[in-house]
């Protein structure tokens, strides 16, 4: 028996099923219905526990004998994410909240030659496949060709030239076309410092609250950002990003260390899931979520999959997913779930 986690445009729970003539087989995910609080301190190989590097491996390095992470965010090199699935999709309507702990060694804007502005140093939310676009440029702004979709993140950028530095929260929708920013905190992130940041975002009111504090004193303004009824947004994965310059005027060159995460997110959209046989025939059952829907998919190999059922709408109770067609050799089964 397997399970597995993936994620894309939606969430995937796999099961294998070993042998059609082999007892029922059971494979049960347990989540609870309540919020999902995933904690990170470090104190172990943070890949140990599904945290994944995509783009540039040595910009991220986990700190055994410090228990951090530590991180280079470098704009000359390409798109790279220290980053972690949670295995759900958010939306403007979920609640969800990080916190995290940050300290500088050092930073520089206008490090790549050519590129003279501001760039950010960045955590926090986004769509993996967005992110991964090979045309994906962070310093592109609202571009249908190369803009950026799906961020949900706190920013810090340096001083450069005549302008000060800030602490910033930033929402970009699916489509690239809305962008919200809160820049209002002009303050420097001191070298050495010791940076809590936490950022709450709560369905009902649409709302994105950030605060800060400087070695346990509140920092700066508490800053708000509120998504308009026009615009949303499609998160699954959390990431410390070191964007790329390309195609963008500014640059940035900086170390520093990340602690102490804790994320909070929904539950996964497929709950106490169980597959078993009925008259020779194969079903899924679990506990399903509104806005959320789902269809059964099959393959011998883990490369070509085929649906085999119909697409199926989230009650907010129990749902089950009947196998629309037999197969007489082992097969991997899994339970796709889309947002709506």
């Amino acid at each position: 028996m397997e399970t597995r986690m993936k994620s894309g445009s939606g969430v995937s729970i796999l099961l294998r099923r070993i042998l059609r003539r082999l007892a029922p087989l059971l494979c049960l995910i347990v989540v609870t219905s309540q919020a999902v609080t995933i904690s990170e301190n470090f104190s172990s190989q943070p890949t140990n526990h599904n945290w994944r590097v995509y783009g540039d491996t040595n910009l991220f390095r986990w700190n055994s004998t410090n228990q951090n992470l530590d991180v280079t965010w470098d704009s000359s090199k390409t798109n790279s994410y220290f980053h972690y699935f949670f295995g759900t999709v958010l939306t403007r309507d979920d609640d969800f909240s990080l916190a995290f702990d940050m300290r500088l060694q050092d930073v520089t804007s206008g490090s790549t030659p050519g590129k003279p502005y501001d760039f950010p140093l960045a955590i926090g939310f986004m769509n993996f496949g967005f992110a991964t676009n090979l045309n994906f440029s962070r310093g592109s702004g609202i571009n249908s060709t190369y803009g950026v979709k799906s961020l949900v993140e706190f920013d810090y950028f340096p001083a450069f030239q005549i302008y000060d530095p800030t602490l910033a929260q930033i929402i970009v929708s699916t489509n690239n076309a809305s962008w919200l920013y809160n820049h209002n905190n002009l303050l420097e992130m001191t070298l050495g410092d010791l940076f809590h940041i936490t950022m709450s975002f709560v369905g009902s009111t649409r709302k994105l609250t950030t605060s800060i504090t400087r070695n346990g004193t509140q920092y700066g303004a508490t800053q708000f950002l509120t998504v308009t009824t026009n615009m949303d947004f499609r998160l699954d994965a959390l990431s410390i990003s070191s964007y790329s310059d390309q195609n963008g005027s500014g640059s940035i060159l900086g170390h520093g260390s990340i602690d102490n995460i804790v994320l909070t997110v929904p539950p996964s959209p497929v709950q106490n899931l169980r597959g078993y046989f009925t008259n020779a025939q194969w079903r899924v059952e679990f506990n399903s979520i509104t806005n959320w829907s789902y269809i059964l998919e099959r393959t011998p190999n883990l490369q070509s999959w085929s649906e085999v059922s119909v697409r199926t709408n989230g009650t907010g109770s129990k749902i089950t997913l009947p196998e629309n067609s037999s197969a007489n050799s082992p097969q991997f089964y899994r339970v796709k779930a889309g947002r709506n």
